[in-house]
């Protein structure tokens, strides 16, 4: 479901994620990703939609919040409620846990995701903007931390 998620948002280069990885990541001594999935058909072991997060820190409320990295639901079960089952479950997830926030991104053309957000009472956050160090910038900046140590 990765892959389809990745076609649909015009990313499918940027996804090189392996299935070893995502189990590590899910199921490893020190999980520090977790998910919710949804199943089409659980004898078949067919999932119809899931939702990626992990835990973020605001530093202004003093408590964790959640970060969504990916919510998906395939084609076929859109407009079913199962991506609201999935958003509903992560607002729980963090009220039960005491949690302060829950946020995530959403690609500027994606006109339906952000029409559905907005109808779940999400606000966007146009004050700010996304910033990302990668590759050789990446290894740029971390090259000058370790001269300076």
């Amino acid at each position: 479901m990765v892959r389809e998620l990745a076609d649909f948002e015009r990313l499918v280069d940027e996804a090189i994620a392996t299935p070893r990885q995502f189990h590590d990541a899910l199921f490893g001594p020190a999980p520090a990703v977790y998910a919710f999935v949804v199943d089409d058909d659980p004898a078949a072991g067919t999932l119809a939609g899931f939702a990626l997060y992990f835990l973020n820190f605001s530093t202004w409320l003093g408590v964790h919040g959640i970060y969504l990295e990916d919510l998906y639901v395939r084609p076929q079960f859109r407009g079913s409620g199962l991506g609201k089952r999935l958003l509903a479950a992560l607002a729980a997830e963090c009220v039960d846990k005491g949690y302060g926030r829950l946020e995530w991104w959403v690609l500027d053309w994606n006109t339906d995701a952000l029409d559905f957000y907005r109808s779940q009472g999400a606000v966007p956050m146009d004050e700010w903007t996304v910033q990302r160090l990668t590759g050789a910038a990446l290894a740029n900046l971390a090259g000058q931390a370790q001269e300076e140590a």
